[in-house]
């Protein structure tokens, strides 16, 4: 279970001891709620309603790109378009919100990072007894963000970044699923707030895991 994790820390520079932030003991999620705002929409950013989490529900929010770059309330991401085509969705005008619950009982899906260096974040992820189905993973760096950032009233999970692992082979082996990647920094960025958050997705297209990491010392 903790090969990735060795592994992430052994490709990780000998400095200062390295933190290690896993998904290990954190209850598993049930409902995810993804938000996709228009980045040059500061009005729809700066509304404190709409969904809020809590101890069965994530919230995620994903910035699409907007008709200028100027006026942006942050910066967009072209992961979010790739996002809404995956859950059929268009484009929002202004914003928009997509609710996904799971199904069946919580898949093991394990997920790992370290801290960033040269810009970048290692990160890991892994699926025991797979078996042979096809499944569709979505790994993604977020940014944990206070009340007050970025002129956002409410704390967000801003994704930054997105890796989707291959694991829709046939002709893999029937053991376990794992991936290691690095994962960049974007700009304007705090390393300290960033989390992994991962959805999976069997070949049926039913959610059946949804988990995020924590931090502990």
């Amino acid at each position: 279970m903790f090969r990735l994790a060795a592994t992430l820390l052994l490709a990780l520079p000998p400095l200062a001891a390295q933190a290690l932030c896993t998904s290990d003991e954190v209850p598993p999620v049930g409902t995810l709620v993804e938000r996709f705002t228009r980045a040059d929409c500061l009005a729809c950013w700066r509304d404190g309603a709409g969904p809020r989490p809590t101890a069965d529900t994530l919230v995620l929010d994903w910035v699409v790109p907007g008709r200028s770059a100027r006026g942006a309330a942050i910066a967009a991401s072209d992961d979010a378009m790739e996002r809404l085509g995956w859950l059929r969705q268009r484009a929002p005008s202004r914003a928009t919100v997509v609710t996904s619950r799971r199904e069946g009982a919580p898949v093991p899906l394990r997920i790992a990072h370290g801290d960033a260096f040269n810009d970048y974040v290692g990160t890991s992820i892994e699926l025991e007894a797979a078996g042979s189905e096809p499944w569709h993973a979505w790994l993604l760096l977020v940014e944990k963000m206070p009340a007050g950032a970025d002129g956002s009233p409410v704390p967000r999970l801003v994704v930054r970044k997105v890796f989707r692992p291959d694991w829709q082979g046939k002709d893999r082996g029937p053991g376990a699923l794992a991936e290691t990647r690095s994962m960049q920094v974007p700009a304007r960025s705090r390393p300290e707030r960033l989390r992994l958050v991962a959805v999976l997705q069997d070949g049926r297209g039913r959610m059946r895991a949804i988990t995020q990491t924590e931090c502990r010392e």
